[in-house]
């Protein structure tokens, strides 16, 4: 052993590791079996399970499990690691064998070394705060690790409600806005019957409305936990008192309303319920890719104007590009095939256990994180977006698909003998025709935002 290292040992023999680090033996040999390729485990997962320690440890306490100083310093640096301290001693990759072994152990080392110091103590001096028979006392990956994934997973829905209910609000701003520019509905990628900017905007809000109430709801699916089970779900290995106290402390150390399942075997064995609220992620992605593609196709139109925010070509001077849109797109396009890891992740387990938990964290949490980041963002961006009143009208007065306004009035056969009288005529501004045929006043009533969208129309 060389200086600056302290010697760590486990049931594969004795392993160097830097003394300045909180981690020891059982990350040490994760790091070398897990080098990081697909990014670390995810901070908000870190914190959770922080969290989880916390809660494990006080119930530990108040039952008589653990000493006194003990569990005051490994609350502590529990605290201290839900704070955002020592993000740099989780380092191992996110994707790893043994359902998420390696992160609790990681988590263990960092809680006992941190602890010790806070006692006065040395790094690695484990006869006096051990990680597993102290810091993990009662539990088991297998009931730790999925509870603190859906932790992290409420926080983060919480704050993408809140992000989708801001998205909302702005397109329904944008709504009220745009509400008097009459513009072309497009089907099939071509012109189809007037309507507002408006009211495409509201059809747009009117999808993330359903978006924020299915993503407030999926915390009900994530409430229920494992805590207590320990290896399969029946508890071995943890007292009676510890499986029901340890709820009530994960509840207060959370803040959040989860519960002990009544079949924590199931609740052990089963993430189902992953994949069902992954779907709903999915959906949402889905609103933000259909979102974006036809606004993009509107400012491509030049019927709204997106504002700058960088130049859009290395060789095209004056380019500019719709990026956010389409860093959006790509996020929600991401979000998709997360949706259909976390699905394979949870079909591929095995008799009494996730193992590919790990996987299913990452994705889930993933999709999570892209999320929140692409709302907030499309949230500001969309704000800023200007109507071209002029180019609306134009397609408008331009398209013969307005005709379709005139049908109630007219019928099918008189409209369509009046388009080929236009046709004859070698014009381009239909509407110019109509109102020389048709007078001025009616034209401009059969075309009125009112009429347009007034659900049917009026005689």
């Amino acid at each position: 052993m060389t200086m600056g290292q302290r010697m760590e040992h486990d049931m594969l023999g004795a392993k160097a590791v830097p003394e300045d680090v909180y981690w020891g033996i059982h990350t040490a040999r994760a790091m070398e079996n897990f080098p990081v390729v697909t990014g670390k485990v995810p901070l908000v997962l870190v914190r959770a399970l922080a969290l989880v320690k916390k809660a494990c440890v006080q119930a530990n306490l108040d039952l008589g499990y653990l000493a006194p100083e003990k569990a005051v310093a490994m609350v502590a640096a529990c605290d201290e690691i839900i704070a955002g301290k020592w993000m740099d001693q989780f380092p191992l990759d996110a994707l790893q064998g043994g359902a998420g072994t390696s992160t609790n152990m990681n988590m263990n080392e960092v809680i006992a070394n941190r602890a010790l110091e806070l006692m006065g103590k040395a790094r690695g001096a484990y006869t006096i705060l051990h990680p597993l028979d102290d810091v993990n006392r009662h539990q088991s990956t297998n009931d730790v690790y999925p509870t603190a994934v859906k932790v992290a997973a409420i926080v983060e829905l919480r704050r993408l409600s809140e992000a989708v209910a801001l998205l909302q609000g702005v397109l329904q701003r944008k709504e009220k806005e745009f509400a008097l520019i009459v513009t072309l509905g497009r089907t099939e990628m071509q012109e189809a019957v007037p309507m507002t900017l408006g009211a495409q905007l509201a059809g747009l809000a009117e999808a993330f409305g359903r978006d924020r109430w299915r993503v407030f709801k999926c915390e009900e699916r994530l409430r229920v936990v494992n805590l207590g089970g320990t290896a399969i779900g029946t508890g071995i290995g943890a007292p009676r008192d510890y499986i029901f106290l340890v709820i009530e402390k994960l509840r207060a150390v959370t803040g959040l309303g989860v519960c002990r399942g009544e079949n924590p075997v199931g609740e052990t064995m089963n993430a189902d319920v992953f994949v069902e609220v992954s779907g709903i992620l999915k959906a949402h992605a889905v609103n933000i890719l259909k979102m974006t593609g036809d606004l993009r196709l509107l400012n491509m139109l030049g019927e709204i104007r997106l504002p700058a925010v960088q130049a859009g070509s290395s060789i095209m001077p004056g380019k500019v590009n719709p990026v956010i849109f389409e860093a959006a797109a790509q996020a929600a396009l991401k979000v998709c095939a997360n949706d259909m890891l976390v699905a394979e992740a949870a079909g591929r387990a095995t008799g009494q256990i996730v193992e590919f938990m790990p996987l299913l964290a990452d994705a889930f949490l993933g999709s999570l994180a892209l999320l929140n980041n692409a709302v907030q963002q499309l949230t500001v961006h969309i704000e800023w977006i200007q109507a071209d009143e002029a180019r609306c009208r134009y397609y408008v007065d331009h398209s013969r698909m307005l005709i379709t306004a005139f049908v109630p009035a007219l019928g099918y056969d008189r409209c369509q003998a009046l388009l080929k009288e236009f046709d004859e005529t070698g014009d381009d501004n239909l509407r110019l025709f109509l109102e020389a045929k048709l007078g001025k006043e009616a034209v401009d009533k059969a075309l009125s935002p009112h009429q347009l969208l007034g659900l049917g129309y009026r005689t």
